[in-house]
């Protein structure tokens, strides 16, 4: 009986060991299981974020890229046009200096020829003083043909662009050569073709004949250049009008070279009713015209005005006691 009880107890002891082992073997198995965990939920990925930012500024920056490429476009097409018309006022310029040298060119052969003439005239003179005596010498009003003693000069100018841009050193001689030939008067007045005053404070009046007005005339003209429509019939009016006297020995020089009125014999009608003459077949004003050439040197096309000038001034001057001169060069 004591030995079976002996077998008992080590076999319930067994199976204890044994059960244990097969659950601490179990419980390890679970403990150590491989791989993750379930994910309940997907976490945010932060570089996302990042990607889109970045996305979002290259967007950006193409199109500031776009912009400036355009406005570079712009710069450059500015930039080319700027260059061009460097070109040009450079072209320009060039002919300018150009023009200048041989006006200095023409001035210093003109004063050349000038002081010989002088010596000339000069020697001269004492040669007809000594064969014929200084008593014989009686001052001339008449030179080449042109009555010269005129009292009161007007002139008027045609300030058109055709006549200020090409030959307008050339109308600073002959208003100078003009004074020259009357060394003193009474009283001067400049006007444009279109009948404005050079010196709008002397509008009705005469200027004063001075040597420092002289040269105040001649300076203010180098760069006189009002509004003109190339056609002398407004100042030649005006002046008449403004200062024609019987008591008044008066000249008015009209200097131009075009005439772009209608009609000649018009304007001629006007004048002879303006302009009428005395017993003794003497106007009111002397007209005298020197014509400069500027448009012959265009296309025939463009010469009908000033054929058409120098017509309409043969016929003022010729029926207004005075000349016409058309010059050969307008330069």
């Amino acid at each position: 009986m004591k030995r079976r009880r002996e077998n008992e107890i080590f076999s319930i002891s067994f199976l204890d060991v044994i059960t244990c082992g097969f659950g601490a073997i179990i419980l390890l198995l679970i403990i150590a299981q491989p791989g993750r965990p379930p994910v309940l939920e997907e976490a945010p990925d932060p570089l996302e974020g990042v990607i889109r930012d970045l996305q979002q500024q290259l967007f950006t920056i193409r199109g500031e890229a776009t912009v400036l490429n355009r406005d570079l476009n712009a710069k450059r097409e500015q930039l080319s046009r700027h260059k061009e018309r460097v070109a040009r006022l450079q072209q320009e310029l060039n002919e300018t200096e150009q023009r200048i040298a041989s006006v200095a060119d023409e001035s210093a052969i003109n004063a050349a020829v000038k002081g010989r003439l002088e010596l000339a005239l000069q020697e001269l003179t004492e040669e007809m003083q000594r064969l014929l005596g200084e008593n014989q010498f009686e001052k001339s009003e008449y030179i080449g043909g042109i009555p010269v003693d005129s009292e009161y000069i007007i002139f008027v100018i045609d300030t058109s662009g055709s006549m200020f841009q090409y030959t307008w050193n050339r109308v600073l001689e002959q208003v100078n050569h003009i004074l020259d030939v009357y060394p003193e008067v009474k009283g001067l007045q400049i006007m444009n073709d279109m009948g404005d005053y050079m010196f709008s404070n002397y509008r009705g009046q005469w200027i004063p004949d001075t040597p420092a007005r002289r040269r105040v005339i001649l300076n203010r003209l180098r760069t006189w250049n009002p509004f003109s429509n190339s056609s002398p019939v407004e100042g030649i009016t005006e002046a008449i009008r403004t200062y024609g006297s019987r008591d008044k020995k008066i000249s008015l020089y009209v200097m131009g070279d075009d005439f772009t009125g209608q009609s000649v014999s018009q304007v001629v009608e006007i004048v002879d009713k303006l302009n009428p003459k005395d017993e003794a077949g003497n106007p009111l004003v002397r007209i005298h015209a020197v014509g400069f050439p500027v448009l012959f040197s265009q296309p025939r096309y463009m010469q009908n005005s000033v054929i058409r000038f120098a017509t309409l001034m043969r016929e003022l001057t010729r029926k207004n006691g005075g000349a016409f001169v058309g010059l050969n060069d307008f330069r």
